[in-house]
């Protein structure tokens, strides 16, 4: 008996840490998955391991968890979502997994998503999209402290989506062969969502007003990425990235991924995700991505073309 799932990693394009204080974000899925194989174990205990990331761990009901190699990161919300979601008797689970870790591209996000479908399989369970997404998000917010439901329902349910407080709206956008993505590891999303509280706890006039300059601006982004209109959409992107800059999560490397990309032809570069280091996202006319990559990698940065993925979660 065995099952297997895999679900996309994200980029946001707009909203990120606006959208932990409720204002409205879009995101899409990328073309970068994670899977998660479960076959039934004849052993005593269950066995986690990733070729990718160099990881195995023993899970035994006598003797707890041991880590044989590779570091916790992502094993954590395995365990989690099994803690919740399995009924403790051994399995043998593999994760593969093309999306960088610690970049803030959604990895831990698209682990838990296809750990959960995977199990859901594996036990014969019923489920639904919305139902994934939410005990998904369950799983970050027990591993992180704090979490927005924006990674867990993209990873869900692909393609690009408009994200206002729990409502998911599906858009649609021309984005294809348009964006490059560099990273680099970032500090814990934890950390940085800790920081923006603490800056807003400080001065909270001040950043109520960023916050809803934020909303005014993925809303725009919205009707923009509708209409298709490149020029505006790269302009609110370098607008975004200012006020990303204000509340204190852009660094040197991000930085100097994000001018690079404008200096290389995009039309917008701006931080995605949790920021402090990780990635940014450059979007240009397609003939202008090439160019833009390989001004990343002659500095030495990690970088990829990302496309949209249309599909989500996938029960396989």
């Amino acid at each position: 008996m065995g099952s297997k799932a895999s679900a996309p990693g994200k980029a946001i394009l707009f909203g990120e840490h606006a959208v932990v204080y409720g204002k409205p974000a879009i995101a899409l899925a990328i073309d970068k998955r994670a899977t998660i194989t479960i076959k039934e174990s004849h052993r005593d205990y269950t066995r986690i391991k990733s070729d990718d990331l160099d990881l195995e761990a023993i899970l035994s009901p006598e003797t707890g968890l041991k880590l044989k190699k590779g570091e916790m990161g992502i094993l954590n919300y395995i365990l989690k979502a099994l803690e919740f979601y399995h009924d403790s008797t051994p399995i043998n689970i593999k994760l593969k997994i093309s999306i960088p870790i610690g970049a803030g591209l959604g990895s831990s996000a698209a682990v838990t998503v296809a750990t959960i479908a995977a199990l859901d399989n594996y036990h014969k369970r019923k489920s639904t999209l919305p139902s994934i997404a939410r005990r998904a998000h369950r799983v970050e917010l027990e591993v992180q402290g704090a979490a927005s439901p924006l990674d867990t329902s993209i990873s869900t349910h692909g393609g690009l989506i408009y994200l206002d407080k729990e409502k998911i709206e599906q858009i649609k956008g021309d984005l294809k062969d348009s964006l490059v993505i560099g990273y680099t590891r970032s500090e814990e999303t934890a950390k940085m969502v800790k920081l923006v509280k603490e800056r807003m706890e400080r001065h909270p006039q001040i950043m109520n007003l960023i916050m809803d300059a934020i909303a005014h601006i993925t809303r725009k982004a919205r009707k923009a990425l509708k209409s298709d209109d490149k020029e505006c959409l790269g302009e609110l992107m370098n607008i975004n990235q200012g006020l990303l800059d204000a509340i204190g999560v852009n660094s040197k490397s991000l930085s100097e991924m994000i001018y690079t990309s404008r200096e290389a032809g995009a039309l917008g570069s701006k931080i995605t995700g949790a920021g402090g280091g990780g990635s940014i996202i450059a979007y240009s006319h397609p003939d202008r991505t090439g160019q833009i990559l390989e001004s990343l990698t002659a500095r030495g940065y990690n970088a990829m073309k990302a496309n949209p993925s249309t599909r989500g979660v996938l029960i396989q």
